[in-house]
């Protein structure tokens, strides 16, 4: 059987925590910027922790 290859895309866009927590970015943070308050640009710069039913599909696909 083959070896099973890391989802690129997956890997370029979240990491996982030594306690199997899957953070990523903050979507549209790039985008609009001078509209937001420095409270809401601040917190989006910090990531987002991705939905536990999410995060075991990831897990997978980013094991080799």
């Amino acid at each position: 059987m083959p070896k099973k290859k890391t989802h690129k895309g997956i890997a370029k866009r979240f990491k996982v925590t030594r306690n199997k927590k899957v953070l990523g970015a903050t979507s549209g943070y790039h985008h609009k910027l001078v509209k937001r308050s420095p409270n809401r640009k601040r917190q989006a710069r910090q990531g987002i922790q991705v939905p536990q039913a999410l995060a075991k599909e990831y897990i997978e696909l980013l094991s080799s």
